[in-house]
């Protein structure tokens, strides 16, 4: 079956990138802009009542009486307003006219995925909100960070590159992030396995002004031997199979002692397409639903499972309702199952914080008794809050046998949240 672009869209304060997946090679691909040059500098310019975005709005910029306007993301957020002659304009439409101009060259978008350097409310309201604008339904737009944007794209590859613990260096002109992905001890036995991603050290270097734009070679020197110190602090007493290099600071071959350091037994690779293909993997498990690897934790996700007993093809399994790993704020879902036993319903729920289970009965008292499998539920759970989950219990008949009762009961689970719960899997 035919289906629409499946996207990851990498955007932040200075630029955007794309990448779709291509289904003949099964992996993403960065659409390319030109000259091998993914990105598309984050920037509109008006002028003569004519709009343009992206390289064509730097290239305007040079044009006397033209305006532009760039750092749109930030504006945007800021709810900011510009000024053109006797026009005031919206970021907000302008940074959503920038996207659609981006995005023209797909005609139907099954799924996308933005992902940004950090996520909070403001930026997913604001980001799901442009790609609804554009057509795009909202239960097929999703927003993540660049970490969770690493993992999945970690998750693809050969499981070599991250069997122990997986580096990630960002480097921008001024500073030096480290990330490091690892899998997190749980204590849980199975086929889950569950991995994050964190920061564990970033540095100013000084050195790095006077590398760039010229390459000052004393100054080089200096930043080098700081990097390599600075990756000796990281990888102390550490496995890495891995290295990945990425941000426009790299792009200078200032570094190669440090680089001798990274590569010392281990892989190590640059680009800057990393988080778009990343946010495209996520894309195409969310559009799918087909997803048997690692399972991505950050303090943004529940560390908690609901699940029901269900029998699929003959074999009895614990469905989840709830799925640990999911965003609270994406996790309301409906489905509906015959029931055998129409006296009551047990909910399974396991906390990987505590590694315990218990058990909520949920009784279906008041309902007329019915042979089995003539019971046609449906199950809604809706979050309130990161921590309270209400789920709803409601008989939808049976054809023409059994018409809707009416019948319907539900229960308010309070979670674990995520406070304090997360670092305890550390």
């Amino acid at each position: 079956m035919s289906r629409g672009s499946i996207i990851g869209y990498d955007i932040n304060t200075k630029m955007c990138q794309i990448s779709v997946y291509n289904e003949n090679l099964q992996e993403p691909e960065s659409v390319d802009f030109g000259r091998e040059n993914f990105q598309i500098p984050l920037a509109a310019n008006y002028y003569k009542e004519e709009w343009t975005y992206g390289k064509n709005a730097i290239r305007m910029g040079s044009v006397k009486g033209s305006v532009m306007i760039e750092g749109l993301l930030e504006k945007a957020l800021n709810k900011e307003h510009v000024q053109i002659e006797n026009d005031e304009y919206e970021v907000v439409w302008i940074l959503a006219e920038f996207i659609r101009q981006t995005l023209k060259g797909f005609d139907e978008i099954d799924r996308i995925v933005f992902t940004v350097p950090d996520t909070d409310e403001d930026v997913r309201c604001l980001l799901k909100g442009i790609g609804q604008r554009l057509g795009i339904g909202k239960e097929n737009i999703h927003v993540q960070d660049y970490k969770e944007s690493f993992c999945h794209y970690m998750f693809h590859q050969p499981k070599e590159l991250w069997q122990y613990e997986s580096a990630l260096f960002y480097c921008d002109k001024e500073i030096i992030c480290a990330y490091m992905l690892r899998e997190l001890n749980t204590g849980k036995k199975g086929r889950e396995c569950f991995v994050t991603v964190e920061k564990v050290a970033d540095a100013q270097m000084r050195e790095l002004e006077q590398v760039y734009p010229v390459l000052n070679i004393e100054k080089a020197k200096a930043a080098d031997e700081h990097f390599k110190r600075f990756i000796q602090s990281i990888f102390n007493k550490k496995t890495v199979s891995s290295v990945f290099l990425t941000g426009d600071g790299f792009e200078n071959n200032w570094y190669p002692n440090s680089l001798r350091v990274l590569c010392n037994g281990r892989r190590a690779f640059m680009g800057n397409n990393l988080y778009s293909k990343g946010a495209c993997y996520t894309a195409l498990y969310k559009a799918t639903e087909m997803h048997d690897g690692p399972i991505y934790l950050d303090d943004s996700k529940l560390t908690e499972q609901i699940s029901v007993k269900m029998r699929v093809n003959g074999e009895e399994i614990l469905y989840p309702l709830v799925t640990w790993g999911a965003h609270w704020y994406e996790s309301d879902k409906d489905c509906e199952v015959l029931m055998e036993n129409t006296e009551d319903i047990e909910l399974y729920i396991d906390s990987l914080s505590t590694g315990k289970r218990s058990v909520e009965i949920i009784s279906f008292k008041g309902l007329q008794e019915r042979s089995n499998y003539a019971l046609r539920l449906r199950i809604s759970t809706m979050f309130q809050d990161e921590k309270t989950c209400k789920i709803v219990f409601e008989d939808v008949g049976f054809g023409e046998f059994f018409p809707p009762s009416g019948f319907s009961v539900e229960r308010v689970i309070e979670l674990g949240g995520s406070n304090g719960q997360f670092n305890s899997l550390s």
